[in-house]
């Protein structure tokens, strides 16, 4: 098979990283599956042919086409056919068939951080047996670029929803809690990061009553979570539309609308630009030219550059705590550099902060172990730190931090393990913040980067 030109920009990333070189810009591609995966005995989706053998079809398409990052729903009794046919290097776990899991995958070409399934709070049995099965949607921190030394690396939040269907009263109640919910997620999760949102909304702009779907949209809701929709900004003119112009399966064009789904937003770490959306029914099609399921699936691809102001480091850590970032606070600062490190440790590493020239205080983790504190010089800049991480009840939680200044003065905070890693400031900029996961401690950590 002939490589693609997202394989080709793929592999020259990688042979950059190989060279330890911080990636600044690249593409990435996504596609959004329904896969028609409910037990044939429960619903056929009225798709000819036997369902695990559509399934394994569909799992070496994905093998084919190599997109990066794929989000599935109704993965349900067939998952295992999908996966046994496909290739991708990075895939979830399923959380079971029906009635016990969400139906919601990914596979991936990258690695991420994070993963983690949440169920929707209410859902609606008027139109059909939505609250069969724990609908919800997924999150996970994906990283698209990184360097082998760890020291810069860009990642975006994917979501992977499926709402409630219908259209009695019911189930739009329903849908709008599904949609404020995941927009509330990603309000306190995703605070300055790159979101790209996709899967099955079960909407269309054209109902008049299913508004919810308006709300995560920055042009219709300024209060929400500031996103774009990909059909609409590509296809749409920008328009988004109110007269009905429904979908065939497979669609003959990308005018018309089907309730799949892609949103995203940029962020002050990377700027994210969707530069071609198509739906991707004729490459998932049966040998006798039948479709493989009642969704015709949706792919975007996203040109991505690093942040021209603002970049952060890889993890360090694991996955418990809450989420927090100083990017919001740190976007649009004129002068950034700290004037003042104080760290917390003991058997652990407890919190970090700093403090710039201003009085801003960016402060995390807990309220325990000993202080210590470092002040800068006028000419004097924190470009480096060595995170050490280990084991605690079963959880990985960063246990050390040393932080190196530009004239080689060093603060230490914590208990060094045998498990480190050095972070360095790209040449020219500083740290001067942190985004991570924290509790009483520090869970999860990585650093943020500005000009000098």
């Amino acid at each position: 098979m002939k490589p693609s030109r997202r394989l080709n920009a793929a592999l020259a990333t990688t042979l950059l990283l190989g060279r330890c070189l911080a990636a600044t810009s690249g593409r990435f591609s996504v596609l959004s599956m329904n896969v028609a995966g409910l037990p044939a005995i429960l619903n056929n989706n009225d798709v000819p042919g036997d369902k695990a053998t559509n399934a394994a079809s569909i799992g070496s398409k994905f093998a084919e086409y190599g997109h990066d990052v794929i989000h599935v729903q109704e993965d349900f009794n067939y998952h295992a056919h999908i996966y046994r046919t496909d290739t991708h290097s990075f895939r979830t776990a399923t959380s079971g068939g029906v009635p016990f899991g969400s139906g919601l995958n990914t596979l991936s070409n990258f690695d991420w951080v994070d993963f983690r399934r949440v169920k929707w709070d209410e859902c609606s049995d008027a139109s059909g047996a939505d609250c069969l099965t724990p609908k919800g949607f997924t999150f996970m921190r994906v990283a698209i670029a990184g360097p082998t030394d760890n020291s810069t690396a860009v990642y975006v939040d994917f979501y992977n929803l499926h709402t409630d269907a219908g259209g009695e009263d019911q189930d739009l109640a329903a849908r709008q809690h599904n949609v404020n919910q995941v927009a509330g997620y990603i309000s306190e999760w995703s605070k300055g990061n790159a979101v790209v949102v996709y899967g099955d909304l079960n909407s269309r702009y054209s109902r008049t009553a299913d508004t919810a779907i308006r709300a995560l949209l920055a042009s219709e809701n300024a209060a929400g979570p500031g996103l774009t929709d990909a059909w609409i900004e590509l296809r749409r003119g920008g328009v988004v539309p109110t007269e009905e112009n429904v979908c065939g399966n497979p669609a003959s064009d990308s005018i018309c609308e089907v309730v799949d789904k892609v949103f995203y937003r940029s962020s002050p770490l990377v700027t994210l630009q969707a530069e071609t959306f198509r739906y991707a029914s004729n490459e998932f099609l049966q040998a006798d030219g039948n479709v493989l399921s009642d969704h015709n699936p949706v792919f975007v691809e996203f040109a991505w550059s690093a942040g021209s102001s603002l970049r952060q480091s890889d993890f360090s850590g694991g996955t418990s705590g809450t989420w927090f970032s100083d990017v919001p606070a740190l976007a649009g600062i004129t002068d950034p550099k700290p004037v003042t490190l104080t760290f917390g440790g003991g058997s652990r590493l407890d919190r970090v902060g700093l403090t710039r020239a201003d009085g801003t205080r960016l402060s995390h983790g807990g309220a325990g172990g000993t202080e210590v504190s470092l002040e800068l010089g006028p000419s004097e800049y924190w470009v480096e730190a060595e995170l050490c991480r280990g084991e605690r009840s079963g959880k990985t939680r960063n246990f050390y931090m040393r932080a190196a200044t530009s004239l080689g003065r060093t603060l230490t905070a914590g208990t060094p393990t045998t498990d480190c890693a050095v972070y360095s400031a790209p040449d020219g900029w500083q740290i001067a913040g942190f985004v991570g996961q924290d509790g009483d401690e520090i869970d999860q950590l990585a650093l943020v980067y500005a000009p000098q």
